[in-house]
């Protein structure tokens, strides 16, 4: 028998990443399979936030939103170069929640997870400060308070890449067909999805990180049984120019009680959503459909003073959360905290995971790795708390200082590329740029920000093998690309792969 692995996972998304590098991390030999690309499912969907959850204090999820705002502070540490602070500007409406329960719901916000860095909560008069410029006039009144932005593929990535630095095996596009045991262990049968080829190998442990297809993995895969469920909820986004003056979000409130983001992104444009609709469909093939986007058009109508038509709408993405099934059928209400569970029935462990979301991705890596202490008492204590993310090892996480320093020490490119780097690659965008000392070297150009250099880290760095890997998840320039530009892509991914064939 072949010498075996102690863990292997499957799934790319932000658990399954998660627990590579904390394992790895700690000692333990470690193999990832993603049967697409990293983050290419719901991980890459998300409302990229790293937020306590304000609205689970009405369900009384006192438990969940404590630790995801403690893990905002860490990883707001850990990562200053994709995660970054952001005020939320929320209007008061008096057809909605009282002020009182706001009010109070923002106390606790602010005092349960020990904030340190992020500034508190503050009322606004509308009819005076500028937030409320964009806003009807029939809104006065306003909460602002703190939450966090992420680049949500860009954090899975990176614990991938930090679990490789660590030792582990990731194998993006390798489906796991079956799982069997064998002597004490799991026997895995990969196939690689694009060249087809097969592999077997020998696992002491295997962790179900497969989100929306963890039930299938538990069934058609290892042949196993689980009286725990996923429920699917789709959650579909809408991408329209920006439509108001400074850097805050706003949070609203619609008809039925559902509160909506609307968040700044990429500089000029929004970001709004979410929405929550129960979803029995395939996952593979989720997607906008015309009633949800109406549906977030017509929220952001009742504040906005501008109305938004969906003509506005430059792109739109869905994605399908993977909710662990509490019984609720209010699918705002199911709870999104996670469940771990290990089944040793049949000798060789299974950890499943269900729910989870992405704000305590780190926690619930922590506490799966935890949860095979036992199979592993050799493995080392958990650190992820206190080691910064790849690229994220800023001075006092001082991101701003940083970025002037990296302007200055590269004055030859434009501000806004030397920027597109350090918010996308931190520390890591010396490895980009190199010894270039003109924007010549860093090869063809096939974006506004987009250049070869770039592509070149991305493939041997990050595992992109494709134009989506790079325009849609790894990077944002598929907003600013043209279709020219997207052939042009596409015809160097195809030159660069013949180099390697």
């Amino acid at each position: 028998m072949p010498e075996a692995i102690d863990l292997f996972i499957i799934g790319g998304g932000v658990n399954g990443a998660g627990i590579a590098r904390d394992a790895a991390g700690r000692g333990l030999s470690v193999v990832l399979c993603e049967k697409d690309d990293l983050a290419e499912g719901t991980s890459s969907r998300s409302g990229k936030l790293i937020h306590g959850g304000l609205r689970y204090l009405e369900y009384y999820e006192f438990r969940l939103v404590r630790e995801a705002l403690i893990e905002r502070e860490i990883l707001l540490n850990a990562a200053p170069h994709i995660i970054w602070p952001l005020r939320f500007v929320l209007p008061h409406s008096p057809t909605d929640r009282p002020a009182w329960l706001v009010r109070l719901g923002l106390f606790l916000y602010d005092h349960l997870g020990g904030r340190k860095r992020l500034p508190g909560t503050r009322v606004l008069n509308l009819t005076r400060d500028p937030e409320g410029l964009p806003l009807k006039a029939q809104y006065t009144k306003a909460f602002e308070y703190s939450d966090c932005w992420v680049d949500d593929a860009r954090l899975v990535v990176l614990n991938a890449v930090s679990a490789r630095d660590n030792g582990a095996e990731i194998l993006p596009r390798t489906d796991c067909k079956s799982l069997r045991q064998e002597n004490g262990y799991w026997v895995v049968r990969v196939e690689n999805t694009v060249s087809g080829q097969s592999r077997e190998i020998f696992a002491k442990a295997v962790v179900n990180a497969a989100g929306p297809w963890v039930n299938d993995v538990i069934g058609r895969v290892a042949g196993a049984n689980s009286s725990r469920l996923v429920k699917l909820v789709k959650g579909s986004h809408i991408i329209v120019p920006k439509f108001w003056h400074g850097q805050q979000a706003y949070l609203i409130q619609n008809h039925d009680k559902r509160v909506i983001f609307i968040n700044p992104y990429e500089d000029d444009k929004a970001l709004i959503g979410t929405t929550d609709i129960a979803y029995e469909g395939d996952p593979n093939n989720v997607s906008v459909d015309k009633g949800e986007i109406e549906y977030l058009l017509e929220a952001v109508n009742r504040y906005f003073e501008k109305p938004l038509q969906e003509e506005d709408v430059v792109a739109s993405f869905s994605g399908v959360r993977p909710l662990f099934d509490d019984g609720n059928g209010n699918p705002s209400a199911i709870t999104r905290d996670y469940v771990l569970d290990l089944d040793r029935s049949r000798g060789a462990p299974l950890l499943n995971i269900f729910g989870g979301k992405i704000t305590t991705y780190r926690k619930l890596a922590e506490h799966a790795v935890q949860e095979l202490k036992a199979i592993f008492p050799q493995m080392g204590p958990s650190w992820t708390a206190i080691e910064p993310l790849p690229g994220g090892d800023i001075l006092d996480a001082n991101f701003d200082a940083f970025l002037l320093e990296l302007q200055r020490q590269y004055s030859f490119l434009p501000s806004d590329l030397v920027k597109h780097y350090a918010r996308l690659y931190g520390t890591r965008a010396t490895h980009i740029i190199g010894n270039a000392s003109h924007i010549k070297q860093l090869g063809n150009q096939f974006g506004p920000l987009l250049f070869e250099a770039e592509l070149e880290f991305l493939v041997e760095y990050e595992w992109a093998c494709c134009a989506d890997d790079v325009l849609k998840r790894r990077t944002k320039h598929g907003l600013t690309v043209n279709p020219d530009e997207v052939a042009q892509i596409n015809e160097w991914f195809k030159n660069e792969h013949s180099k390697t064939v």
